[in-house]
């Protein structure tokens, strides 16, 4: 592989002002060395995440980074401001600046080497020779780590390695930088509060152990900086202090050996996106902050947990968080969470339907809708006839089917109350199955059993039983629960309210089963995957779920499918006619969107919907009820779930159907050129007087 760094990506002298500049200045490097091969899609990549959170440190250091599309192998650019550069930090601007570039996907070996860099940042040695080298090579061969800190520069000045540095080497290192460094290169040992081993427990002989967690949105450079901090300030502890660090970065993570978390005496949590797996510290004193905070004061962290320890302070059960609920905010009322719970059990039933319902779509195009009838395969089967392998796609098919109302009651429930609610979930669905209340006998068994597990988590447990409540005591009264509240008391109110809805569905004709497409088409392009979309697609996969859909439920998922690819199709026509009305960006996203939208990924017109929501929107919208009414008047069918054109011979009409699919792109992609094209014309008419007064040209999608 590569160099992470050369000389060409090294300036010390760096003319930019600004945050922005200076990313454009480095960024146009990695552009002239193939690192990077869009300049503009790149800047937006990392001005994106700038805005999620600031990437200055205390110390001087600026580290602005991104994982980009745009990024052909991960990349590092140097550079020393003529003058120190704002970027974020509490202490003041940065004299070093690092933009790390890294692409999606990348290995976990280049990975390494950058959290490898991000660990000398903490390292006052390392930043001090930086701040006086003059030679681009020495410099690039320092952060690669093939020189020592410490050793003479090519001028054969010697370079300080240590906690100062050689100030007159550069204008900007002089009494400010001196002040700013001061507070993370100071010895720990020195700073004031820290509590007594005899309050903390610890001895001279037992040391004080804390087991952190860190972790940062892109995982690349702020996660093994906190790591390193904490690690330093622990050596540097004159209480005796053993830190150790799970990095949950990009290149994955290593998880703590549990008997390492068992021995701990409290837990650092330096994050700014969810831990992972953060059941395993529960019951321990617990220090949850930013990951800043871990970079910028990791004494003060250490002494904190020191404190929590000393009062007999604890973390929650872990029953207190479910996976579902991590990332929701304070204020989330019940019909949010609601709706992430059902989403949750969706989003593992999708899959299944995708499986089974193109096996299934296969198995009828060799083999014709009889096949159905079919032995089953255990007992006939004949290598050489395409009936027999018919009958085998169909029969697989089938049983991926079986599992859909089980595997979403149970991940509702998984989503309600964590692990403890899959057993009765999966319980509750095949109840629902068994007794024929299908998809809103899944829903209903998946919010009873994660409920009764909430319930049972509350009740206040001796200590001698909690280690066998939840593989035993949990599973086995939840499970009996729910079985029995489905089998004698919802379960079959839900299956004659299934039974209607099915039978209603299969006798729509006329104006009913327009106005349902064009409510379907409405949904599907209303948010592009989003909760409205599944809700939509879960309603046209549920009807087809059964062993004998009626028509109806067919004609439904044909108005789903075609809906859904409207919009995506809709941007690559408008690109294809008008690209002048779209950035460069996305009239590559343009041709993409051909493929994406033929598919049935909806998602492919998100890119030109987050730009401009306004206009491409509703759109979208308009183009999907056309498609859905007209697909739903010319009487589609279709019997798979997904595949787009490519089961279009498996449709009802298909050639009618296609003419539904065109109708509703050409209304998308005519609409959001009109719509963007007013918008054009608007600026055009006041350019003068807004050049005169100064003024910005307004952005896109405002």
């Amino acid at each position: 592989m590569s160099q992470l760094i050369t000389a060409e990506l090294v300036d010390l002298d760096l003319s930019a002002t600004t945050k922005a500049d200076a990313a454009r200045s480095l960024a146009e490097r990695m552009v002239s060395q193939g690192r990077v091969t869009d300049l503009e899609g790149f800047l937006a990549d990392v001005e994106a995440r700038e805005a999620q959170m600031p990437t200055g440190l205390e110390g001087g250091i600026g580290i602005p980074h991104c994982r980009s599309t745009h990024v052909t192998e991960p990349t590092l650019a140097f550079g020393r401001p003529r003058s120190p550069i704002d970027f974020g930090a509490t202490d003041g601007p940065a004299d070093l600046i690092f933009l790390i570039a890294a692409p999606d996907g990348a290995d976990s070996d280049h990975l390494t080497i950058l959290s490898s860099l991000a660990r000398h940042l903490a390292d006052p040695g390392f930043t001090a020779a930086l701040r006086s080298v003059s030679d681009a090579e020495r410099a690039s061969a320092l952060i690669r780590g093939d020189a020592d800190p410490g050793t003479p520069s090519s001028d054969g000045q010697p370079e300080t390695s240590g906690e100062t540095s050689d100030t007159s080497a550069d204008p900007d290192s002089g009494p400010e930088h001196a002040e700013r460094t001061e507070p993370s290169t100071q010895p720990q040992s020195q700073q004031p509060q820290r509590s007594s081993d005899r309050e903390s427990g610890a001895s001279a002989s037992e040391p004080f152990r804390i087991v952190a967690v860190t972790s940062c949105p892109t995982g690349i450079a702020h996660t093994y900086m906190a790591a390193e901090s904490l690690e330093r300030a622990a050596e540097e502890d004159a209480s005796s202090t053993v830190v150790t660090v799970e990095t949950q970065g990009s290149a994955g993570f290593q998880r703590l050996d549990p008997s390492v978390i068992a021995a701990a005496d409290a837990v650092i949590f330096a994050h700014d996106v969810e831990v992972r797996e953060r059941e395993r510290f529960a019951g321990k004193p617990t220090v949850d902050v930013g990951v800043k905070a871990a970079i910028n004061r990791p004494a003060e962290l250490i002494e904190e947990a020191r404190t929590k320890a000393a009062r007999g302070e604890s973390s929650p059960k872990a029953s207190a968080a479910v996976p579902m609920d991590k990332g929701a905010a304070e204020g989330d009322g019940f019909g949010t969470r609601l709706r992430t719970w059902l989403m949750t059990g969706v989003s593992y039933m999708v899959p299944f339907v995708a499986a089974g319902g193109l096996l299934i779509a296969l198995s009828f195009a060799i083999g014709g809708y009889e096949i159905a009838d079919a032995k089953s395969v255990a007992d006939h089967f004949v290598w050489t006839e395409a009936h027999s392998w018919a009958a085998l796609l169909n029969q697989i098919g089938g049983l991926a089917f079986g599992f859909l109302v089980p595997v979403l009651a149970g991940y509702i429930a998984y989503g309600m109350a964590d692990r403890p609610g899959l057993v009765p979930g999966f319980v509750g669905g095949a109840v629902a199955v068994q007794i024929q209340a299908g998809f809103l006998g899944g829903l209903v068994a998946g919010l009873l059993a994660g409920a009764i597990v909430m319930a049972i988590q509350k009740v206040d447990i001796p200590a001698v039983l909690r280690g066998i409540m939840p593989v035993v005591v949990i599973p086995l009264i939840s499970s009996a629960i729910v079985g029995a509240l489905m089998f004698v008391v919802v379960g079959k109110p839900i299956a004659t309210a299934q039974k209607a809805m099915t039978d209603w569905l299969g006798g729509l004709t006329g104006t009913n089963a327009v106005l349902l497409g064009l409510l379907i088409g409405l949904m599907m392009c209303f948010d592009l995957g989003g909760p409205v979309n599944k809700v939509a697609y879960t309603f046209a996969t549920g009807g087809i779920a059964s062993a004998d859909p009626g028509n109806g439920s067919l004609m439904v998922m044909a108005a789903a499918m075609g809906a859904g690819m409207v919009p995506p199709l809709g941007m690559a026509l408008a690109t294809t006619v008008r690209g002048s009305l779209f950035t460069k960006t996305e009239r590559e996203n343009g041709k993409a969107a051909w493929v994406l939208g033929a598919s049935f990924i909806s998602e492919g017109a998100i890119p030109f919907a987050a730009a401009d929501p306004l206009r491409v929107i509703p759109a979208s919208m308009a183009g999907g009820a056309v498609t859905g009414a007209l697909s739903m008047a010319f009487g589609s069918t279709l019997r798979a779930p997904h595949g787009g054109i490519f089961v279009v011979p498996l449709i009802g009409s298909p050639l009618l159907y296609l003419v539904a699919i065109a109708a509703g792109t050409v209304v998308t992609a005519g609409l959001t050129l009109v719509l963007k094209g007013a918008r054009k014309q608007a600026p055009k008419a006041e350019s003068a007087p807004a050049q005169d007064s100064g003024e910005a040209r307004v952005p896109a999608g405002v």
